[in-house]
């Protein structure tokens, strides 16, 4: 917190941040900590609620040595939720459970599947078809085959059949691109 109760969104030198139950009577201190990405907790009597959201609510008394494990606990589980996720145009690619998914439809997607979506997104710009079988594939580049043009042939007739979506994987005369 700052001298004036705000919580700096941007700023990352800390993992969580322990909030008191007295503290969110200021709605300020409130609409500030629920705008920032970091792990919260809230400390109040066992008795006590909030309607502040929080990612674990911790039970007083608790020992020194108990806080830091549930920070440490919380902060793996926060890792591995960014992790397995990644946000694609309007859809959610979900590496953990192998789907794509858009709104409450999905499919399931094959793990090469999964490292074609991940480059394709992770370069902004269109990639030729020798630079993926190299990243994805690990094939050389001088290597005859028509790998990517198959996968994502199919990979666009999932899309294609489960979200009517056409325009998910484009490509021109430079590459591929989502």
């Amino acid at each position: 917190f700052s001298k004036d109760n705000k919580i700096n969104g941007n700023d990352s030198n800390f993992d969580a941040v322990l909030i008191h139950e007295g503290v969110l009577a200021d709605k300020s201190v409130s609409k500030s900590l629920n705008k920032v990405n970091i792990i919260k907790m809230l400390i109040s009597k066992p008795e006590n609620s909030s309607d502040f959201t929080y990612d674990e609510k911790i039970d007083l008394p608790i020992s020194i040595n108990e806080l830091n494990k549930k920070v440490v606990e919380l902060n793996t589980k926060k890792e591995f939720s960014l992790n397995s996720s990644i946000k694609i145009k309007n859809y959610i690619l979900d590496k953990n459970e192998k789907k794509l998914k858009k709104d409450n439809v999905s499919i399931i997607v094959t793990e090469k599947e999964i490292q074609l979506l991940e480059l394709l997104f992770s370069k902004k710009k269109p990639l030729k078809k020798k630079y993926i079988l190299e990243q994805v594939w690990k094939y050389s580049s001088e290597a005859d085959t028509h790998t990517v043009e198959t996968h994502i042939y199919r990979l666009r007739k999932k899309i294609i059949n489960k979200f009517q979506d056409d325009n998910f994987i484009l490509n021109n005369k430079e590459g591929y691109l989502i």
